[in-house]
């Protein structure tokens, strides 16, 4: 099942449930908007190379649309079109006054310099610059896009229609930016995992043993807070692979170690694992994204928490397990 036929697949459910009339359900599976670009840009080299990018916005009745950007080379039409869908009912859930929006550029950014990056927003952002705007659709970070990103996006976006930081969020503080915003969404992760203790009637996060599956920039703030909270994080993965330590990771000190290696291997007085070995890690917890490959479960006894809400088939690391279907979540 595709990413946009899962969340319509639980939309329609819930549709039934409020007895929605089949016209209003057409309206609003549809999305408003759909932009795909050719991003052409010179490299370093003088070669000229091709990107595609995508903006999906799905519904503005609420308001301004919003929803991030991400940059790797599985994103698609369908997988925008899938998250901006999300994004609509996020927000109105929370009851905050924005639409749903998402998209992106198919790129592998590691495989490019900064000044190819930078060519590479700018150029999304002379081709898409009259469909987004404080008032009509914000872009945001999302994988493998950072404050640096949104710095860029802002000034071009400035530089075609004058001053404009509300252009998206997500932006250094020191260019209008929001304190907090960085960590905010690890941040929320610990939160819901707290108020699922307290549901739960399983005690405080102090003392539990966690594995974090991505260590990005949620799931590095995610560790960092649970470590901060008495858990002890006992194995960590990412895209190059998986490591463990059974007393407990020192988080901030592999934070750094990542920042200069670019990997979570290598990290002094932990061992690299496999999936396997994982499983026999007595881990209580295990956050992964929903979007990794699906392994079996590692055990009844232990519970899988869902780091993230939204797809992803690129932050994904191969080396656990990962909770295989809904009815294996906790109730």
């Amino acid at each position: 099942m595709s990413p946009i036929q899962e969340v319509n697949y639980y939309f329609r459910k819930a549709a039934r449930i409020m007895d929605l009339s089949s016209s209003v359900e057409r309206m609003l599976v549809n999305p408003y908007r759909e932009i795909k670009v050719d991003c052409s840009i010179t490299l370093d080299n003088g070669e000229l190379a091709n990107f595609t990018g995508y903006r999906v916005q799905h519904d503005r009745t609420r308001g301004p649309m919003k929803g991030g950007l991400r940059y790797h080379p599985t994103v698609d039409m369908d997988e925008a079109q899938g998250l901006a869908s999300l994004m609509t009912w996020k927000t109105a859930v929370m009851n905050v006054p924005f639409g749903g929006a998402k998209g992106g550029i198919a790129v592998d950014p590691g495989k490019l310099s900064q000044g190819e990056v930078e060519r590479l927003t700018r150029k999304f952002v002379q081709l898409i610059h009259d469909i987004i705007g404080p008032q009509t659709d914000i872009p945001a970070p999302d994988v493998n896009t950072n404050a640096q990103v949104m710095a860029w996006i802002m000034d071009e976006y400035s530089r075609l229609h004058g001053f404009s930081p509300a252009v998206v969020t997500g932006k250094p503080v020191d260019l209008f930016g929001s304190k907090g915003r960085e960590e905010a969404t690890g941040r929320g992760v610990v939160f819901a995992l707290e108020e699922y203790l307290k549901d739960a009637r399983a005690g405080e996060i102090k003392d539990k043993t966690f594995a974090v599956q991505g260590f990005g920039n949620v799931g590095s703030w995610t560790a960092k807070f649970l470590r901060q909270r008495g858990g002890k994080v006992v194995a960590i993965s990412d895209v190059t692979g998986a490591i463990r330590y059974r007393p407990g990771l020192d988080i901030p000190s592999l934070i750094e170690h990542v920042k200069t290696t670019k990997s979570v291997l290598g990290f002094p007085g932990a061992e690299t694992i496999s999936g396997t070995r994982a499983e026999s890690s007595k881990i209580v917890f295990l956050f992964h994204h929903p979007r990794s490959p699906r392994w079996k479960p590692w055990s009844p006894r232990r519970t899988t928490i869902v780091l993230s809400a939204s797809f992803s088939r690129s932050s994904a690391s191969r080396s656990f397990p990962t909770c295989a279907s809904e009815k294996e979540m906790p109730a």
